[in-house]
Parts: C-alpha cells; sequence; structure tokens
C-alpha cells in the first residue's frame, strides 16, 4: 500500500529525524525569534528542492515544494519551534543546554517530524500534482506566532488544506486521536484590580478591604460558569494568581488577580468577557470599592474540518489499521495558535501518543512538565502520517 510505503521510508532515515529533534531540545529557543532552531532546519534541508520565504515578525520559515506531476492543489503542513521558559529535569544525555528553557511541550518533535515529511515528499516529488508548504513556526506559545505569520503574507496564496500534529507523551503509544469540530479551546488572560483603602488590620470598618470583595468575584465567577452556560457548550474560568498586602497586620489598599477563560464558541467567548466585567465590578462596587477588568485576548477556538479529519483517520488507518486511529469525544480546554490558520483554511490538527510502548501512559509526565519524556521511535510514524495526508489531499481533495 502507498502509505505503508511511506512508513517504510520515513523509518529508513529515522536516524536523521531523531537527530535533529535532538539538536533542536539541546538548544531550545523562546517566542517569536529561534535562529538556532530555524538555522538547523536550514541546514538539514538545503539538499531538498524547496523554495523558502522568510518575513519581518518572526524567524518562522515556509518551504515550498512544487511537485513535479503537474499543476493541482496546495496543501500546508505545520510544525512549532519554540520552547517554554522552564528547567528541564529529564536528565537526558541531550537535555537543555540554555537555563531556564526547555522544550516541554514537544516542539522540537513537531519540527524534526515535519522536516521528515519533506524528505519524504521531496523524494516522491515526481508523482505529487500541486504544491506542499511546510510551515515551521515559532512563537506558538503565547506569542501568536501564526498570526505572524499569516500577516507577513508567509501563507499568500492560502492553501487549500492544513493539517499539524501534536504529541501527547501520556497517550499510548502510537495513537493517533482527533475530532471533528472543536478540539481546542480559545485562551484569554483576564487582569482584576480591586481597589480599595487600605488600614490598620485591627479596625478594618476605618478601610475599605480589597481582599474579601475579591474572594466574593472568585466565587461568583465559578457560579456564573455553572448557572451562565450550558454543560453542552462548556467554557472554563480559573483564577491563578491572587496578589495582595505586605504584613499580618495591614489591609491592602489593592488587590491583583489574573487568570484564564477557555471557551469552545466564539458566542461564549464574547459572553464570558462581558459577564467577567459585569461580575467584578458590580461587587465591588456593591461594597464601595472599584475593580478594573482588563482582558488580553488570546488564540481562538481551534476547529477541526470533518473533512480533514476523515482524510487524515484513512491515513492513520492505512499506516497502522484501523486501532491506531481514536475519536476523541470531548474537546480538550488547552489551546493552540494553529487556530489561526483553521479559521482561514480548512484542515485539522491530530495527537500522536508518543509515551513508551509497554508503560502505564496515564502516569506518564504530560506536556509542559519539566520532566517529560518521548519515546522517539514514533516519529517516523508521525512523519508519515503528515506526508501521507498531504499526499492524499493533493491526488483525492476532501474525497
Amino acid at each position: 500500500m502507498l502509505q505503508q510505503e511511506l512508513l517504510e521510508q520515513a523509518r529508513g532515515f529515522s536516524d536523521a529525524i531523531v537527530a535533529l529533534r535532538r539538536a533542536i531540545h539541546a538548544e531550545p529557543e523562546l517566542g517569536l525569534h529561534t535562529p538556532r532552531t530555524r538555522d538547523k532546519v536550514r541546514n538539514a534541508l538545503a539538499h531538498l528542492p524547496l523554495e523558502w520565504r522568510e518575513g519581518p515578525s518572526t524567524t518562522g520559515l515556509v518551504a515550498t515544494l512544487k511537485g513535479r506531476a503537474g499543476p493541482g492543489r496546495r496543501v500546508l503542513l505545520r510544525g512549532d519551534m519554540d520552547a517554554l521558559p522552564m528547567t528541564e529535569e529529564t536528565g537526558l544525555p541531550f537535555s537543555s543546554t540554555i537555563p531556564g528553557a526547555m522544550h516541554a511541550c514537544g516542539h522540537d518533535t513537531h519540527t524534526a517530524m515535519l522536516a521528515g515529511a519533506a524528505e519524504l515528499l521531496c523524494a516522491r516529488a515526481d508523482r505529487i500534482a500541486g504544491e506542499v508548504q511546510f510551515m515551521f513556526q515559532p512563537g506558538e506559545e503565547g506569542f501568536h506566532g501564526a498570526r505572524f505569520m499569516l500577516e507577513d503574507g508567509l501563507i499568500d496564496p492560502l492553501p487549500d488544506a492544513a493539517f499539524a500534529l501534536h504529541v501527547m507523551p501520556n497517550s499510548p503509544h502510537g495513537l493517533v486521536a482527533g475530532r471533528a469540530g472543536p478540539l481546542l479551546a480559545s485562551a484569554d488572560q483576564f487582569d482584576i484590580v480591586v481597589q480599595g483603602r487600605g488600614g490598620h488590620a485591627s479596625m478594618p470598618h476605618d478601610a475599605l478591604d480589597p481582599v474579601p470583595v475579591a474572594c466574593e468575584i472568585v466565587t461568583a465567577l465559578q457560579a456564573v460558569v455553572t448557572r451562565k452556560f450550558p454543560v453542552s457548550d462548556p467554557v472554563v474560568a480559573t483564577v491563578a494568581r491572587i496578589e495582595a498586602g505586605t504584613a499580618h497586620n495591614v489591609i491592602a489598599d489593592r488587590v491583583a488577580m489574573r487568570g484564564t477563560l477557555r471557551t469552545l464558541s466564539a458566542t461564549n467567548r464574547a459572553r464570558l468577557h462581558e459577564a467577567l466585567t459585569r461580575v467584578a465590578t458590580n461587587i465591588a462596587a456593591a461594597h464601595g470599592l472599584s475593580a478594573d477588568v482588563a482582558i488580553t485576548p488570546g488564540f481562538p477556538v481551534t476547529v477541526c474540518d470533518a473533512r480533514a479529519v476523515d482524510l487524515g483517520e484513512k491515513v492513520v488507518q492505512d499506516l497502522t489499521g484501523e486501532r491506531g486511529f481514536h475519536r476523541l469525544d470531548s474537546p480538550i480546554m488547552g489551546a493552540e495558535d494553529f487556530s489561526y490558520v483553521l479559521e482561514k483554511v480548512p484542515g485539522a490538527m491530530f495527537f500522536l501518543g508518543v509515551a513508551h510502548e509497554g508503560v502505564d501512559w496515564r502516569s506518564c509526565c504530560s506536556i509542559h512538565s519539566t520532566r517529560m519524556m518521548v519515546d522517539e521511535s514514533v516519529l517516523p510514524l508521525g512523519t508519515a502520517v503528515l506526508a501521507g495526508c498531504a499526499e492524499r489531499f493533493l491526488a483525492e481533495g476532501f474525497a
């Protein structure tokens, strides 16, 4: 079978995929500018017939393969490149050499698998009609890298479909998962400052204590979530940080609160923003205090096209059998900036289980853990999945 051939070819250069992953892992970079990672990618793929584009806002790259079988559809494959501001505790021989930075979300593997897919597809260019865009993107960890690359015109003209993979270290070895519709949530940050009037802790009646008001806002916000939004279209509102006061016997002047808002629809996203502002300001006003609310928009909802999910499922089943693909029953409330691409282009993101074979995957450290581990033997499968999605779409579209 064609897909099996892809997997065998990917396994044939697994050493190169793993080597690139380890080189990137050892030198993690943060944010929109990842020049060392960019250069590693360019060097690894310098021998391939790719056209490269870069933009002014990031060190992101788009490499284009033009099939030699003639014109046709255009498909995009994406891998992210940036790391997290964390100190690695894996003990791996290729652990991070950069203090306070670590590839704890698997972006090193995403980049390596995408580079592998470029190798696979370039080797098969004679049978490809159309174009493949390989999007190597920095700034996924809250920096809106995909949006900047779109605004810089690096993905112009837009592709007809787009696909991405994300590793999951606490998911069964080699299992690919996905779902049609909302896959991941929107993610917005909020900051609330409750302004009171400080004083001596023994005489609260002479002050305007913002601490109990802040506590009331936290409690009321949870009631809003459960009483104003249906469980069929869930939202999450988490107050993750509260800061106030300087001493045990002093009433603070103000309380600063910070948290996250997660939704699975644009409608609930707008409603939750309005509800947070209303609750915070009115509770503060009821106690004679004021509350300033600032909401910083993050990533939109990641919505997968049903046709793209069907295509990915067929590719995976051709590679690994019918049990190789799992349909998720519900979305995950994490967020992804591949959502910016999927707002403009029909496509899908899939999760790839990279727990070591035979271990209890439920007990494995998750992404964003300082001890996150990856079974590198799964990476050729991810490479073949990406390449297979591109090749099938170029040949058949959303048939």
